[in-house]
């Protein structure tokens, strides 16, 4: 439970730094990143399997990469359900997000589990 929490706080604070980049995010506060970081968790935990299952034939052919447009996908709908969360250019900002928001939250996962 305790890593659930941490994990649900290292994704609202990732939230945080990617909406101080040019990446062309906006959220509101540390209140909208909360509530964006826990409907992009279940989003991905309910919607990622089925939009895997549906996108194989893809997945095969890109060696991969199309879960970056499946990733893609889940970021911008999370910030179409989120109020306070916004996309300034659209599919591009959810594309460039949802690739500096692994990135991030990697490296500060990778800071924090070590220490628990």
């Amino acid at each position: 439970m305790l890593n659930l929490i941490l994990t649900w706080l290292v994704t609202s604070i990732s939230f945080l730094i990617i909406s101080k980049l040019p990446l062309g995010i906006e959220i509101d506060g540390f209140g909208k990143a909360a509530i964006a970081a826990a409907v992009f968790g279940l989003l991905n935990a309910l919607l990622l399997p089925i939009l895997t299952v549906l996108a194989f034939p893809l997945i095969i052919l890109t060696l991969g990469l199309f879960f970056l447009v499946l990733n893609a996908i889940i970021f911008a709908l999370a910030a179409y359900l989120v109020e306070g969360f916004r996309l300034r250019w659209g599919f591009w900002s959810a594309l460039i997000g949802s690739l500096a928001l692994a990135i991030i939250n990697s490296i500060l996962l990778g800071i924090l589990y070590p220490l628990t």
